[in-house]
């Protein structure tokens, strides 16, 4: 039944993909485009909104990964985009990105200062079907690529163009190719990238949205997982979600936990247990949120994050990312995605998401050594110099945990 449920949930979800291809035809990136539909038209009736859809679809839906592989996605930015980029960019992500300034933008100051601020955190910036004014110099001089629109432009005023905006550090791309002869002019003119029909028409791929409550605890993940919050963002992320709030409150303050005296608030938790801590049961409790999936579900990722840290504690290691890699451990079977989309849309350490995909280095080790003995597939569920019974007794100390935990986080 549940199973029936949450597929009638699933909303259908549209982005348009078109390639962008270097002067010897090898494709070096995609523009990703607002779909609405699979129609091969963006119908775009509010910009702010059809950004925000393609960002959230390319990084937390469908994933960067499967819509551009290795390659770089150019997405469009409105003016508010690029204000609230520079507040919050996707720093996980910022070497697949090339962020696209419309041309509707006027170089005004604000704008200017978030552009360079974007720039220096690394992103690569490109002006979409850009014509040169000099009111728009402050942006030339910020930008890695100039996109010039070639249907906008008679050939006089193209040849004009290329030679005030072509010199030896940005690049030019010639977007709407759409004949063989306008392909070996712009070639000629010496522009470095090209995008068109001539080439390719965007190709619609489709996804499923995640339901709501999916969506939101991937959204809570996300932000609890960020390594550039600070504690008053962990304390302002945890209790502005009362369920959340509470349930990691009456935990830390239940007999098992053993505080000896009541936490009144998520900041003297903080204090009194470290960010890691409270961050970890605030997963757990995200995690635990989920609709549609088995109680159980949560029951096994709380016994692997439990044993993972049981382990580590014995050689010496880092309990609290251990804890982190087995609790993420069962989120593909939550989110019912793969989990390459999904680690890809958490600003997750590079070694807990070598350790989820690739079962690789320190984390990875440890997370076998836990799969393994949950299998019962002795021969792998080792660890180093540990012995049977240490780990035996690991599991058998995050089975106990786990069922006398689990009522206490619902």
């Amino acid at each position: 039944m549940n199973a029936v449920i949450e597929s009638d949930l699933m909303a259908d979800l549209f982005i348009g993909r078109q390639p962008i291809y270097d002067e010897k035809l090898n494709v070096v990136a995609y523009e990703l485009l607002f779909r609405s539909g699979e129609a091969n038209a963006a119908n775009v009736t509010d910009g702010d909104s059809a950004t925000t859809d393609v960002l959230l679809n390319a990084i937390t839906e469908i994933g960067i990964e499967q819509l551009v592989g290795g390659h770089r996605a150019f997405i469009n930015l409105t003016h508010n985009h690029v204000l609230q980029m520079a507040e919050k960019p996707f720093h996980e992500i910022k070497d697949r990105l090339v962020l696209e300034v419309l041309e509707d933008i006027k170089a005004e100051q604000s704008v200017v200062d978030a552009i360079t601020s974007l720039a220096k955190k690394g992103f690569k910036i490109a002006l979409d079907d850009f014509i040169y004014d000099e009111s728009l110099q402050p942006l030339v001089d910020i930008a890695d690529i100039i996109k010039i629109d070639l249907m906008a432009l008679s050939r006089e005023g193209l040849d004009e163009q290329v030679k005030i905006l072509k010199d030896g550090n940005r690049k030019l791309l010639a977007e709407k190719v759409e004949t063989e002869e306008e392909y070996e002019h712009c070639k000629q003119l010496g522009f470095n990238y090209f995008q068109g029909y001539y080439f390719s028409k965007p190709q619609i791929i489709k996804g499923q949205k995640l339901p709501a409550n999916k969506l939101a605890a991937m959204e809570l993940l996300s932000k609890l997982q960020d390594p550039d919050s600070s504690i008053e963002d962990l304390v302002t992320t945890i209790s502005h979600d009362i369920t959340m709030s509470v349930r990691v409150l009456r935990y830390l303050n239940s007999a098992q936990f053993g505080m000896g005296k009541e936490v009144e608030s998520i900041q003297k938790a903080i204090l009194m247990l470290g960010r890691n801590t409270i961050r970890n049961l605030a997963n757990l409790v995200a995690m635990s949120k989920v609709e549609g999936k088995p109680h159980e579900l949560i029951i096994t990722s709380m016994v692997r994050a439990r044993m993972a840290e049981n382990i580590a504690n014995r050689i010496d290691s880092d309990k609290d990312t251990s804890f982190t890699t087995g609790l993420l451990s069962i989120i593909d079977s939550l989110m019912n995605q793969d989990m390459e989309t999904l680690t890809n849309s958490l600003p997750l350490p590079e070694n807990i998401k070598t350790a989820l995909l690739h079962h690789e280095g320190e984390l990875g080790k440890i997370l076998k050594c836990v799969l393994s003995y949950e299998l019962g597939d002795w021969d792998n569920a080792i660890y180093g110099d540990l012995t049977v019974d240490e780990i035996r007794d690991s599991y058998l100390d995050a089975i106990e945990w786990a069922t006398r935990s689990a009522t206490l986080l619902h």
